[in-house]
């Protein structure tokens, strides 16, 4: 959403917002609404607005307080201005937030141990007959081509590196079709399917994807166990030291926005309220 005057937001909030007796003008909002893409230009609008006010707030309580930030560049090279800078201090030295303990993380491991599971692993080799799906024909004779190398690969599965060299068209070919090892995850939804559904040693029926018509042979699968604790705990750490934190900084952010004596602007519950 590109930036707009008032009047081309339909039902935007006539009422004027006020941030410690500060008032935002209509025009302000306008230019900030191009930050915020929404579903509706009224939700826009109001988002647009909290996000004013948010740094209203944070501005004016710097300023009480006599907080200086130094300013800071990201990883694009972008730099805070001063006032994001002086904000940024401001959160950082009133919200402090505690280190999650080794109990809490354990805790927290033992709730969602599933999603500390490895990824399974498979060993697996194919045969690709390319063709792309929106050629009806080419794609028809890919998979009659594929239907008869299956038959045979499940008579002599061994015979699939020879198969692969002479009709694959994946670059796999010059290892015999061989693909090594690969993660849960890498490859199409379709080719994962059939290779969880095959025993080790087992040939596929013809596997339709958006790259053609594949014939597959799975050599090899290890299951993803568990990782243990220790393998994880400092990822268990930092997640719940980010979660503390944005809570804390959202509360911190709802009791300043009540002391401020924010007008004509409704805010929403801490959980809802955004400091970055």
């Amino acid at each position: 959403m590109s930036a707009c005057s008032v009047r081309q937001i339909p039902n935007a909030p006539r009422r004027p917002i006020r941030v410690g007796g500060k008032t935002l003008s209509h025009a302000m909002i306008a230019r900030e609404v191009q930050n915020h893409p929404a579903l509706s230009p009224v939700a826009a609008w109001k988002q647009a607005a909290l996000a004013l006010v948010l740094r209203e707030a944070l501005a004016q309580e710097a300023d009480r307080l006599g907080v200086v930030g130094v300013p800071r560049a990201d990883a694009q090279g972008r730099r805070e201005t001063q006032g994001e800078a002086d904000q940024r201090a401001l959160v950082e030295r009133e919200v402090v937030t505690p280190e999650p303990t080794e109990d809490e993380c354990r805790r927290y491991y033992e709730t969602h141990r599933e999603r500390f599971r490895a990824p399974t692993l498979y060993e697996a080799a194919h045969v690709l007959i390319g063709a792309p799906r929106e050629n009806d024909a080419a794609f028809a004779a890919a998979l009659e081509k594929a239907r008869m190398l299956a038959a045979h690969l499940k008579e002599r599965p061994g015979d699939l590196s020879d198969l692969a060299r002479l009709h694959s068209t994946c670059p796999s070919a010059e290892e015999g079709g061989h693909l090594g090892q690969v993660r849960q995850g890498e490859t199409t939804p379709e080719f994962e399917a059939a290779m969880d559904a095959l025993a080790p040693g087992a040939v596929s029926d013809p596997v339709e994807t958006r790259y053609g018509v594949h014939v597959v042979r799975l050599d090899r699968r290890i299951a993803g166990a568990i990782l243990p604790f220790e393998a994880v705990a400092a990822r268990i750490g930092a997640y719940l030291r980010e979660a503390v934190r944005r809570r804390a900084e959202a509360q911190y952010v709802a009791r300043l926005l009540a002391r401020s004596g924010v007008e004509g602007l409704e805010i929403p519950a801490p959980g809802a309220l955004n400091v970055h």
